[in-house]
């Protein structure tokens, strides 16, 4: 049995006949609408828990990146962050920063008047606009800045090759 959905005219003027397969303004106005599906009998249900991701996402780091004419430079604000909790990896064009900002609270929850940190897990990628020598990159944290300093790639250097006959 073939169903007709419904024109976006008969949506809009709310004319009825066909499958109302579209949320209604006041699914949307009261805060409800939420993703749904629709079983074989054609009425509306809730997505499954495995469409619903399990894991939490990891919060995103604020970074300043700029370029000195010899380095690449980012600096993350990670207060409350101990240097050994956190991940940096890096490639020749990439960089990574990892960690999770523990909270240690005394207040309960609903005692807060204001509650605007970020604790948990965080991440960052960067993209590099150029290419940087991943043995001679090095990485400080004072005060709750890190800062990572990367030295560019010289792809202008030359250096003499002995050749050795066997």
């Amino acid at each position: 049995m073939a169903r007709d959905k419904k024109s976006l005219f008969d949506w809009l003027t709310g004319s009825s006949g066909a499958d109302d397969s579209y949320a209604s303004f006041d699914d949307l106005e009261s805060g409800s609408f939420a993703p749904q599906t629709r079983n074989t009998n054609g009425e509306r249900r809730a997505p499954s828990p495995a469409m619903v991701p399990e894991e939490p996402i990891d919060g995103e780091l604020s970074v300043d990146v700029y370029q000195t004419p010899t380095h690449i430079v980012v600096k993350a604000m990670i207060a409350g962050v101990k240097p050994e909790d956190l991940d940096v990896t890096i490639t020749r064009d990439m960089v990574t920063i990892r960690g999770k900002r523990e909270q240690h609270t005394d207040g309960a929850t609903g005692e807060f008047f204001f509650e605007e940190l970020y604790w948990g897990s965080f991440s960052r990628t960067i993209v590099l606009p150029q290419e940087i020598e991943v043995e001679e990159a090095e990485a400080v944290e004072k005060h709750g800045l890190l800062m990572i300093r990367l030295p560019k790639l010289d792809k202008g250097r030359q250096a003499k090759l002995k050749v050795r006959s066997n």
